[in-house]
This record gives C-alpha cells, sequence and structure tokens, in this order.
C-alpha cells in the first residue's frame, strides 16, 4: 500500500478529529503532519527552528481562516516557492465565497473543496480526497 505525508494545516479541533477519524477509517497508512496557524506552516515548510528535520509533504490540506497567516498567504508562499510549488495544495474550508475560490486559484490552488456542515458528508469528503490523491493521482517523489 502507497504511503504520503498529509501535511494538514487547521485550527478547528472538531475539523482536525474529523479529518483524523476519517484517515484512520479508511485504514490508510499515512503519515498525518498537524500544524495550527499559518505562521507554522510557513515555519514548517522553511524547515526553519524546531521544525529544521521537517519532511516535505507529499500532500497539503490547507484552510482559508487561519490565525497569524491566512490559508491565501501560504497558498501563495508555497506556489511561488520553486522548491516547494509542485506539492499539490487542497483548500478544505468553510468559505464558500466566490473571491476565496477565485483567489485560491490564482494562486494555483490544486482544488477548492467546502467542508460539509453534516458529519457524514464531511467524513466522506475527506475519505474522497484521500482515496483520490493516494490511490488515483501519482504525485512527485520528493527528495
Amino acid at each position: 500500500m502507497k504511503s504520503i505525508h498529509i501535511l494538514l494545516v487547521e485550527d478547528n479541533e472538531g475539523d482536525i478529529m474529523l479529518i483524523k477519524e476519517a484517515f484512520e477509517e479508511a485504514k490508510l497508512a499515512n503519515e498525518l503532519t498537524i500544524l495550527k496557524d499559518g505562521e507554522q506552516a510557513i515555519t514548517y515548510l522553511e524547515k526553519k527552528g524546531s521544525y529544521k528535520e521537517a519532511g516535505v509533504p507529499d500532500l497539503i490540506v490547507l484552510d482559508v481562516n487561519l490565525p497569524r497567516v491566512n490559508g491565501h498567504e501560504v497558498l501563495q508562499f508555497i506556489k511561488y516557492n520553486s522548491k516547494l510549488k509542485h506539492i499539490p495544495v487542497i483548500m478544505l474550508t468553510t468559505s464558500s465565497s466566490n473571491t476565496d475560490i477565485k483567489l485560491s486559484y490564482d494562486n494555483y490552488v490544486n482544488c477548492y473543496i467546502t467542508k460539509p456542515v453534516d458529519v457524514d458528508n464531511f467524513m466522506n469528503a475527506i475519505i474522497s480526497i484521500e482515496e483520490f490523491w493516494v490511490h488515483l493521482v501519482k504525485l512527485p517523489i520528493n527528495s
């Protein structure tokens, strides 16, 4: 079974729990790193401070509404960085604002998903994300 490193940047504890539960329910052996604000995400991706030994994620799941540095700024940092721009980024957020959606695609997000309100639909969305990005899509190998 293929395993990938997923970086989840999410500040909502309830959503973090649901996402972890959905990954576990799918019984897929992935490494999941969880960061709770955009500034932490950038520091992690720059491999600075306590993240000097951090691995490069294969996939990033990013919320728009983050403390310190918002998801759009993190996305811009990733997609305009020659060492990171190849990493697929999924915006998974409560925002269904056309402005957020357009800005995300203008900054090269790979897909934009509005979080379903219903718990079962939320779980199914997470499982679908993982099924697609782990089993169907061919990701570049990070070195």
